[in-house]
C-alpha cells in the first residue's frame, strides 16, 4: 500500500471545506501516513491527526452556534498594537476540542507550520504543544497576535509556507496538496478594497505566488484547488455554502486518488 502524505494550506474559513475531503479520504478507507498544514489547515489537520474524523469535524462545525463562534475568534485585543484579535478564544476551543495536547498523543504524525517574523525562516513543529503550534500556526498578520515562544516571535505560516506538500516528500509514496486560498472578484461600483480586505488579500496574493512557484519546480501528485470564490477569511458562519461548494472537486479528487492507488 502507497504511503499517502496530506498537506493542508491556509484561506481563514475556506479551510472548512477541507472537511469534505477528509470525508472523502474515510469513504475511501485512506489514511494519511503524515499530514503537513499551515494555519486553518493546520487546525483542521490537527483534529484529524489526533483521531477526529471528517464527519465528527462536521458536526463540532454544525454545533457551533453563531454568537459562540464570533465570541471565539473575535477577542478584540484592545492594548495590543500588534493585531485585533488576542487569539485566546481560539485557543481555548482548540485546548477544549481536540483530543490531543501534544504531538506525541496525535494518531498520525503531525508537521505544522509557522513563521519566526524576524528570523524571516520556516519552523516546522513536530514535537511539544500542538495547540500552541496550531496558535502560531494560524497568526495571521494584523489578524491575530503573533506567539512568542523559545526567544522568536511567530506568525502564520503561510508566510514561508502556505501549502506544506515538500514536507512530505521524503516521507511519502504519494502527495496530496489541497489548496483553499479561493478566488476573488470584486463588485463594478466597488474596484478598491478596504483596508482590512487590502492587508488580507495581499497576504493572500503573496501565497498564490509562493504555491505556483512550488509547483513549477516540484508539483504535487495530486493538487485541488476549490473555487471558493468570494468568502472572506472570518466567513465561518457560511460553513454549509462552503462545504456545498466542493461536492463536484471532492468527487474529481476521489477518482483521481482511486486511480492512483490502484484501487
Amino acid at each position: 500500500m502507497k504511503r499517502v502524505g496530506l498537506a493542508l494550506g491556509g484561506g481563514g474559513a475556506k479551510g472548512l471545506s477541507y472537511i469534505a475531503f477528509l470525508q472523502a479520504l474515510d469513504d475511501l478507507g485512506v489514511r494519511p501516513a503524515v499530514i503537513a498544514g499551515t494555519s486553518i489547515g493546520a487546525i483542521i489537520g490537527g483534529f484529524y491527526a489526533a483521531g477526529v474524523s471528517g464527519q465528527e469535524l462536521e458536526q463540532l462545525v454544525r454545533d457551533l452556534g453563531f454568537k459562540d463562534l464570533y465570541k471565539m475568534v473575535l477577542d478584540f485585543s484592545i492594548l495590543s498594537n500588534s493585531a485585533i484579535y488576542k487569539g485566546k478564544g481560539v485557543e481555548e476551543f482548540l485546548s477544549r476540542e481536540i483530543p490531543a495536547q501534544t504531538f506525541a498523543e496525535v494518531e498520525i504524525p503531525l508537521k505544522v507550520v509557522a513563521t519566526d517574523f524576524w528570523n524571516r525562516q520556516e519552523v516546522v513543529f513536530t514535537s511539544g504543544s500542538l495547540i500552541t503550534a496550531i496558535r502560531a500556526s494560524m497568526a495571521m498578520p494584523a489578524l491575530f497576535e503573533p506567539v512568542q515562544l523559545d526567544g522568536k516571535v511567530l506568525i502564520d505560516g503561510g508566510a514561508v509556507n502556505p501549502l506544506p506538500y515538500d514536507l512530505l516528500r521524503q516521507e511519502c509514496d504519494l502527495t496530496i496538496a489541497i489548496d483553499a486560498s479561493g478566488e476573488k472578484t470584486y463588485a463594478p461600483d466597488s474596484p478598491v478594497p478596504n483596508m482590512v480586505e487590502s492587508i488580507l488579500s495581499t497576504f493572500q496574493i503573496m501565497q498564490a505566488s509562493i504555491v505556483a512557484a512550488k509547483k513549477r519546480l516540484s508539483p504535487p501528485d495530486i493538487y485541488v484547488k476549490p473555487a471558493l470564490t468570494n468568502i472572506r477569511v472570518l466567513d465561518f458562519y457560511r460553513y454549509k455554502e462552503i462545504l456545498a461548494g466542493v461536492k463536484e472537486e471532492v468527487q474529481e479528487f476521489k477518482e483521481t486518488l482511486r486511480n492512483l492507488l490502484g484501487a
